[in-house]
Order: C-alpha cells, then structure tokens, then sequence
C-alpha cells in the first residue's frame, strides 16, 4: 500500500477552543488508528501526561483524543492532511495546497491559543498561508496577524530523538494558562 491510497486523519476541531494542536501532518500509524499520535514511539502521549496538566492520565488511545476534545477543549489538525511516514515526504505543492485551508480552520473557530508542534510544521504554516518568512523560538510568542497566541514546542515524534522525553514535557508545561476544563 501506498501513502496516496490512505485517507487522511479526521480533524478534532470545534467552536470554543482552548487550543488547537497543530502538527506537520498525519502519520500512516495514526491514520490507520484514527487519532492523533498513535505511532507507540511518539512521545506525545507521555510527555502530557508527564507534564501534569490534567488530574488524569491519557492512554494512547481514540478515547484519550475524544476526551481532550470534548472535556478539555484541545482540538487536533495538520498543517498538511497528507500522511506520510516521515515529513521530509512532503512537498511544496502539499503546502501550498493546505497551509490556506489550515488559515481559514483558525479563521473560523478562533482557538484560544495555536500549539504547533515543530519549528518546521509553524515555519511552513506561516509562510504558504501567510507569507510570512521568519525564525521561531521554542515557547510561546505572538503574531500580527493572529488573534491568539502561538505556542511551538519540539516535535514528539520518534524522528525528531535530538529532544527527549524531559525537554518536551518541560515545553509543554506552557499550556498551563491556555487550559481550563469544563
């Protein structure tokens, strides 16, 4: 089977977000899951769990997804909805074809706060929708042209193994303001 006969990951997206997950785009592990993060080599699922945001533990699982959705109001999408096995499989034209529908999700549910995970997912975000070309900083910042703040931390993937476990727990912590359950 090839990437271009599976379908994408569905988004987690609805009004009266307190943040929006953003990362680069689906892997064929959590396309075929259903949810986001289900590679078990990412470290999504435990870094959250490690940074004590919630008075629960989240499992890697559609159920942990749904409950984040529904009870803590943390959405989940891509920059691009094509998967891949690694990002370095995504091309200028999947960007350009995507970073504007991505635009017009934020545009229209106005999330509290946009939490990108890699330099490189907010990097290609920002400049296919935007246009705008610049370095980001890990943590939290603001841009112009947003209503809400962004906050980029380190991308949890299994190919991204130059940031540990520790360091994004410790990155994700900056969500703590940004989250309030219902």
């Amino acid at each position: 089977m090839t990437d271009k006969t599976i379908a994408t990951l569905d988004d987690f997206i609805s009004e009266n977000l307190f943040c929006l997950s953003i990362g680069l785009n689906p892997s064929i592990p959590s396309v075929k899951a259903g949810y986001y993060f289900a590679n078990p080599r990412n470290r999504f699922w435990s870094a959250l769990n490690a940074a004590n945001l919630f008075p629960e533990v989240f499992d890697r699982s559609i159920e942990s997804q749904q409950r984040l959705h529904t009870q803590y109001r943390i959405g989940f999408t891509d920059v691009v909805k094509r998967p891949s096995r690694m990002g370095h499989e995504l091309n200028a034209a999947d960007f350009r074809r995507d970073a504007p529908l991505l635009r017009d999700k934020i545009e229209c549910y106005q999330p509290g706060l946009l939490w990108f995970h890699g330099k490189i997912a907010v990097t290609k975000f920002f400049y296919y929708a935007y246009g705008l070309k610049q370095q980001w900083d890990w943590g939290i910042c603001f841009v112009p042209e947003l209503t809400m703040p962004v906050l980029i931390t380190p991308n949890p993937s299994p190919a991204n193994a130059a940031y540990s476990v520790q360091n994004i727990t410790q990155q994700y912590q900056a969500l703590t303001p940004y989250l309030v359950a219902d």
